[in-house]
């Protein structure tokens, strides 16, 4: 693994391969555009690529409502209300994000929100109105100065925008395949995307591997979350876009920001897969964090004090809960009394009672989890990646909007704009590159990805928990450094059958060890990046972003199969930095910013 920044450094060994060891496709389908993922994001840019006549197909892990969207809690961030503007919104989304936000991003973001939001209500979504004004009931949340998110079923606004737009994809008849585990990336001769080779999991109108041939991809894959123990992430997100990205050639950037949510309902020490979250909804209609003793922790170590930013509030909890040799600290709500948790916050309170907590009666205990990528395939503000043809929106996507931290409820808006500016470029003919007329052919090249056993990903996830969670330190994120690789080690020459369990593994070490190269190299704190060693923001020197590229090989050159079909371990991962200006096209530094 060769890291470019100032200097070039090495630091450990990378993954070998470009490709998922699969099975040849044994059917394909046709199509102008294929979205991978379906959740806002993808639902969004498939219903408005179908609207503009593209021939559409919508590739999907599970259901088409069984993504990331519908466990979304609070809401969509946008200037709707009275006294708010986009340019208070920017303001305090470019606060958040710590300095890497890019501002042609941010405002793209805030200026098109609100008329996104209308479509999307136009389209069937139920948004919760004011009893007093009729109009959308707004409300606040970390990191906000006005009230801003709107919200459906209380706490249920993920699970209506999921309903509403998929019921809008089936009224459209948009072809649709479902439990399927999208695999790697094909391109054409001239190194044009032609589409997706995927596993559909024994339900479906396809069995087994295929293909779906197509000049335009979109990936909105969702998150990584379950490339930690702990997550709020349901069990799906597990990398796949990245990772498959990243065997493609696309360029990544930020991975090294995951947000912890703050206030995740804590189960105890051992406690592992998907969390119940407990939306900063709850803080914002006036929860208190306090400690064992009642005691408000936030109150002075930050102006907005629970509602400061998710990283703020996060590091408050660790911090307080280090002094007192606890792991855990309390929300309380009782105030609110039962009939506002049961009208306002219902699916909250049905999580909390179910693992015999009443937050009617008594404090929720909470800890940090891994909840959102700030940083993911590296986009223009069309959703471009930095391979023809590829696009990425959503949580998979970095467009510069989050920066080192995402403001909350801005990830469903995110989806929402970036979306419909992907179809945009995708229907646009003067846009539409020529796919040419070469057969696809595995854009991976020859080289193959070592798989790890399906038991290796639990390994993956205790390692980025102990290693590269809230707390990092150079010692830290070396030790889960020199263990993925280990475990690389530990399954050469074993050769797992490829599966379902032993591709996702293998995306999950993938995005793994691109975030601890990142998060190592990075030797700062900012945002929701917090490194022990280095407790201060270095503006002079990482006021820049670190961007991954998956290499193939000494000299560029792609490495022969090795027996049994495994790659060389001489791969390489790229790691350089960019100035926060620099977002595509790609410029790389002068040697003398490097």
């Amino acid at each position: 693994m060769t890291v470019h920044s100032r200097h070039p450094e090495a630091v450990g060994p990378g993954i070998a391969g470009t490709a998922l060891p699969a099975p040849a496709p044994g059917w394909t389908l046709d199509a102008d555009v294929v979205v991978v993922g379906s959740g806002v994001a993808g639902l969004t840019a498939a219903l408005r690529c179908a609207a503009g006549g593209a021939r559409t197909v919508i590739v999907t892990k599970a259901r088409l409502n069984a993504g990331s969207t519908r466990w979304a809690q609070g809401g969509v961030a946008a200037a709707l209300g009275e006294g708010d503007s986009p340019e208070q919104h920017l303001d305090d989304t470019l606060e958040a994000g710590a300095g890497l936000c890019d501002e042609n991003a941010v405002r793209t973001l805030v200026t098109e929100g609100p008329a996104a939001v209308r479509r999307l209500i136009a389209a069937g979504a139920d948004f919760d109105l004011s009893s007093d004004t009729g109009e959308i009931a707004l409300t606040r949340e970390g990191g906000h100065h006005r009230n801003r998110i709107a919200h459906a079923g209380g706490d249920a606004t993920g699970a209506e925008i999921s309903r509403a737009l998929v019921e809008a994809v089936r009224e459209q008849g948009i072809r649709t395949v479902e439990n399927a585990l999208v695999l790697d990336l094909l391109k054409d001769a001239d190194g044009h995307t032609a589409g997706v080779t995927l596993h559909v999991m024994g339900e479906g109108q396809h069995d087994g591997v295929g293909a779906v041939r197509a000049p335009a991809v979109v990936l909105a894959t969702g998150g990584m979350g379950q490339v930690f123990a702990a997550t709020t992430n349901p069990a799906v997100s597990t990398g796949d876009g990245v990772a498959l990205a990243l065997r493609a050639g696309a360029e990544v950037s930020d991975l090294e920001f995951v947000q912890f949510h703050p206030t995740v309902l804590y189960l105890g020490p051992d406690a592992e897969g998907q969390q119940p979250l407990i939306s900063e909804a709850v803080r914002g209609e006036g929860a208190r964090l306090v400690d064992a003793d009642g005691l408000r922790f936030m109150q002075g170590a930050h102006p907005l004090a629970e509602l400061a930013p998710r990283d703020i509030v996060a590091k408050g909890i660790m911090r307080h809960a280090a002094r007192q040799g606890t792991d855990h600290m309390y929300l309380d709500a009782r105030h609110f009394g039962a009939a506002m948790w049961e009208t306002r916050f219902p699916t909250i309170l049905a999580a909390c009672r179910a693992h015999g907590i009443d937050p009617v009666t008594q404090p929720v205990p909470v800890a940090p989890a891994a909840h959102y990528a700030s940083g993911g395939i590296r986009t223009d503000l069309h959703g471009r990646t930095t391979v023809p043809g590829l696009y990425a929106c959503g949580e998979a996507a970095c467009t510069g909007v989050h920066g080192a931290n995402r403001l909350a409820s801005n990830s469903l808006l995110e989806g929402l704009v970036f979306a419909e500016r992907i179809a945009e470029a995708v229907l646009d003919p003067a846009a539409a590159p020529d796919a040419g007329s070469a057969a696809p052919a595995d854009g991976a090249g020859s080289a193959r990805a070592a798989l790890l056993p399906a038991s290796a990903r639990t390994r993956v996830q205790r390692v980025m928990s102990e290693g590269a969670g809230v707390l990092r330190s150079a010692a830290s994120l070396a030790r889960a450094a020199e263990q993925l690789a280990a475990l690389s080690g530990a399954a050469a020459g074993k050769h797992p059958e490829p599966g379902v369990d032993t591709w996702e593994t293998a995306n999950l070490h993938l995005v793994a060890q691109v975030l601890v190269a990142a998060a190592l190299r990075r030797e700062e704190t900012r945002g929701c990046h917090w490194r022990e060693d280095f407790p201060d923001r270095d503006d002079e020197t990482w006021s820049r972003h670190l961007v991954v590229r998956l290499g193939t090989g000494p000299g560029g050159a792609a490495q022969p199969d090795s027996p049994g079909g495994a790659a060389r371990p001489d791969a390489r991962f790229t790691l350089r930095t960019t100035r926060t200006t620099a977002f595509p096209p790609v410029v790389a530094l002068p040697k003398e910013q490097q």
